[in-house]
């Protein structure tokens, strides 16, 4: 068996991150071009991207618990970085359905490249959701250093030369 990685939410994050980019760009190809399964693609990326920022706000809210004490500014980048990935899920999770319609409706050109803007309005705007969320995120570990392991022992800044 695979052991999962502790904490999981870092690892989980950039799956989605990568699915919902990739369908963006998937997205908004399908509305110029209407063939090479490009309508279906953008849609089991939006589909997998949105399952993945689902996976990943739910880790997160678990591991958000977890942290224990935070000074005021890192306690509101956290409450920011909360947020916009509830954002990003719903976001991706409408994109992903709209990309669905879209790609279903294929028979009706009218409906479905109207659906497909719509798609990659949506994608677009699920897009900067997980750049804001993930500027958050950068903030807490890399300015807050929320995560980090500062156990003496494992952080090479701790360590006197010999």
């Amino acid at each position: 068996m695979i052991p999962l990685p502790n904490p999981l939410h870092p690892a989980i994050v950039h799956f989605p991150i990568v699915l919902i980019l990739l369908g963006t760009i998937a997205a908004v190809a399908a509305i110029v071009l209407r063939r090479w399964h490009l309508p279906w693609l953008a849609a089991v990326l939006l589909v997998a991207g949105a399952a993945g920022a689902f996976v990943a706000a739910r880790t997160g809210g678990q591991q958000a618990e977890m942290v224990g004490e935070l000074s005021d500014s890192a306690e509101l980048v956290l409450d920011e970085h909360e947020e916009w990935g509830e954002r990003t899920r719903t976001i991706a999770l409408a994109a992903a359905i709209l990309a669905l319609v879209s790609a279903a409706l294929a028979r009706f050109p009218k409906v479905a490249r109207s659906l497909a803007v719509a798609t990659a309005l949506a994608a677009g705007a699920a897009a900067y959701a997980v750049a804001e969320t993930g500027h958050y995120g950068g903030q807490l570990v890399y300015k807050h250093g929320v995560g980090v392991n500062t156990a003496a022992g494992n952080n090479p800044a701790n360590t006197t030369p010999d």
